[in-house]
């Protein structure tokens, strides 16, 4: 099968497009041939191996990527099954996680994939598991939002802060979205309250205290970003 690998980290030019063995699924896991896989900045810090101190958790590798294969999220549909998997039979198709997605198959644990909403394309479908798990996880369980609060996300026009926009104001949040001018549309669409333009106004000099601010770019040091929180508010940072 085709699949693109490195053998080291670096730039780009360390990914190049092979033929290499198709791999069989372990107990508990599942083989999915890949019907669409998206790139989020995750596979870019793999790519090239940083922050170094991520080596050190065993997950990327040391001296060299732990996984071959690039690639993590993955919309496609069930080949085949090892033992002990249930409810994921094959022709069944599935999202989520699966180390080494950029190929036309491969292995992921059966708890790392659900099934697809028969509503969403396989292209659509590839585009929500590291970027919808990280907004939910970054509102409702870290963030804990509640229905009456300020929310700020920064970074509201990308991957993560277009999902944590709407699940925010799902949970009946008054959100506020940092964003580019040409995203302000959107990010409206979405569900935000306020939308405040980066290359206009900074939001930690606006007065506004928020209860929740989800930091998805890192673009302001922790002692501005103080300055915009309620006195109990809660910072989640997840970018930088």
């Amino acid at each position: 099968m085709k699949a693109v690998v490195q053998e080291r980290f670096g730039p780009p030019e360390v990914l190049r497009v092979e033929e290499i063995d198709r791999p069989r699924p372990g107990d508990g896991q599942v083989l999915v041939r890949v019907r669409a896989a998206s790139v989020n900045p995750y596979d870019w810090h793999m790519m090239r191996g940083d922050p170094y101190a991520a080596r050190l958790t065993g997950g990327m590798g040391f001296r060299r990527p732990k996984c071959p294969v690039a690639g993590i999220d993955v919309a496609g549909v069930v080949e085949s099954a090892g033992t002990g998997v249930e409810g994921l039979g094959p022709g069944a198709e599935v999202l989520g996680f699966c180390p080494g997605s950029f190929a036309e198959y491969g292995c992921a644990p059966a708890g790392l994939l659900v099934p697809k909403p028969a509503g969403l394309t396989f292209e659509q479908a590839a585009a929500v598991p590291m970027a919808a798990v990280t907004a939910l996880r970054g509102v409702r369980t870290v963030g804990r939002v509640r229905s009456g609060q300020r929310v700020l996300v920064n970074g509201a026009g990308g991957g993560v802060g277009t999902f944590a926009v709407q699940i925010a104001a799902v949970l009946g949040a008054e959100v506020t979205g940092v964003c580019g001018a040409g995203n302000a549309d959107l990010v409206r669409s979405l569900g935000a309250a306020h939308v405040v333009d980066y290359a206009r106004q900074d939001f930690t000099d606006a007065g506004v205290r928020y209860d929740v601010i989800l930091d998805n770019v890192g673009n302001h040091p922790p002692g501005r970003l103080r300055r915009a929180l309620t006195p109990t508010g809660v910072l989640v940072a997840n970018g930088g």
